[in-house]
């Protein structure tokens, strides 16, 4: 019985030592409403202007509603918190961001920045990947190096009704590594490479901006923020 007990335990300990660790999750943030606007690391909205968490009884819940009133030119919410504390992004990694968006207007300005750290000749990209709707048309531009814009793909859009936008970047300093796909209420519409990360990194700006709407009442409402490692998890 003992030899057979010993095989036993040295059985079970070989299993133990061969079992495979557990997988590290793929939901890095999950910017539900519901938890209010501590999610985001800090918020660039000044007053008359406001970020909210609302329910809207549309059915949704609670949403977050980025209120740019006239005479502002931005209201936006920068960068994630996770267990309290801004999450930092990193180099030669890759990230899904996910979020649906609905605004009041179809000239609603800059609604994401992947912005860079840093300003003037501490960063070469003010900010690798932007979005906008301008002109009724929701666009994705890629910016290298010397401010040379390049617009990715496009869509025509309407007011007042969400969209689900998720975008993967893979992080990098050299433009033949990184590289952005983005995907459009479930579809891919566009995939392209380039350099993806700045000299300080980058980070996330939901909302709105722009010189170009700082007359106009611009509402950005913005639902579902997720990021992760997977187009999976926030799809």
């Amino acid at each position: 019985m003992r030899k057979r007990t010993g095989a036993l335990i040295a059985a079970a300990s070989s299993l133990v030592l061969l079992s495979p660790s557990p997988a590290e999750a793929s939901v890095i943030w999950d910017g539900d409403a519901s938890r209010g606007t501590g999610v985001f690391s800090s918020l660039l909205c000044d007053s008359p202007g406001s970020v909210v968490a609302q329910d809207n009884n549309d059915g949704r819940g609670k949403v977050f509603k980025f209120n740019k009133p006239l005479g502002l030119e931005r209201c936006e919410a920068h960068g994630i918190s996770v267990g309290g504390s801004r999450y930092t992004f990193k180099n030669n990694s890759t990230y899904y961001l996910g979020w649906d968006t609905s605004t009041n207007t179809p000239d609603a300005g800059t609604i994401f920045q992947w912005k860079s750290y840093g300003t003037g000749d501490q960063h070469q990209q003010n900010y690798p990947v932007l979005m906008k709707v301008e002109g009724g048309v929701l666009k994705l531009f890629h910016i290298e190096v010397g401010e040379k814009w390049t617009l990715k793909w496009s869509t025509r859009v309407t007011t007042s009704t969400y969209k689900r936008i998720v975008l993967g970047i893979h992080t990098s300093s050299s433009a033949s590594s990184g590289w952005v796909e983005a995907y459009y209420n479930g579809s891919k519409v566009a995939s392209f490479s380039g350099r993806t990360w700045d000299d300080l990194g980058n980070d996330t700006r939901f909302g709105t901006y722009g010189a170009e709407v700082k007359d106009k009442r611009v509402i950005n409402w913005i639902d579902g923020l997720k990021v992760a490692t997977s187009y999976g998890d926030v799809d």
